[in-house]
This record gives C-alpha cells, sequence and structure tokens, in this order.
C-alpha cells in the first residue's frame, strides 16, 4: 500500500536527503540605497466621489445644496459620511447624486 501511495523505495530516498544551504552572513545591509532615497515616487490615482445632497432645517422649507467629496469608490460609504456631516449642521437631510470624478 505504501508503494501504491508514495511509490518505490528509491524514490522516497531520493526526497530524503535535504540540499546543503550556504550560511548567511553575520550581518546584513538594511540600509536603502540612495539611489532609492532620492527617487520620488509619482502618486497614484486615487479615485474620488462627489455626493450632491438637498439639506435643510425646516420639513418642506428653504432647502441648501451641499457637496461633499471622499476618496473612496463605496457609494454606500460616502453617501454615509456625507449624511452623518451634514447631519451636524442640518435637521434635514436628502441625497440627490453621487457622482464619479
Amino acid at each position: 500500500m505504501r508503494r501504491a501511495l508514495f511509490g518505490g523505495a528509491e524514490q522516497i530516498a531520493q526526497y530524503s536527503t535535504s540540499p546543503e544551504h550556504e550560511p548567511l552572513p553575520d550581518i546584513l545591509d538594511t540600509q536603502p540605497t540612495k539611489a532609492t532615497d532620492k527617487k520620488k515616487f509619482a502618486k497614484a490615482f486615487t479615485p474620488r466621489l462627489r455626493v450632491t445632497l438637498r439639506v435643510g432645517n425646516e420639513f418642506e422649507g428653504k432647502t441648501y445644496e451641499m457637496v461633499h467629496e471622499a476618496d473612496t469608490l463605496s457609494t454606500l460609504l460616502v453617501e454615509q459620511d456625507a449624511t452623518k456631516a451634514a447631519r451636524k449642521k442640518f435637521r434635514f437631510v436628502e441625497v440627490v447624486s453621487i457622482n464619479l470624478m
């Protein structure tokens, strides 16, 4: 059964020997080179969403348009953040649109 699962005895002996590794040096250089210090990375594209809200303090009264911007692609999170920020100042908040910038 062992031979059926793992093969013959000569294959087992072949895998049992481990290759010799060279010893690691005592001191490893962990400091970056000067070329990587001076190299500046370009800013990556950050996705932004713009949420337009209609806010007001009177029910069916005068409303104002408010714009909230966020650095994420999740429309649900952006809507919740914008509503939370608007509720600090206004009583009635309505989401008008969510656009990708």
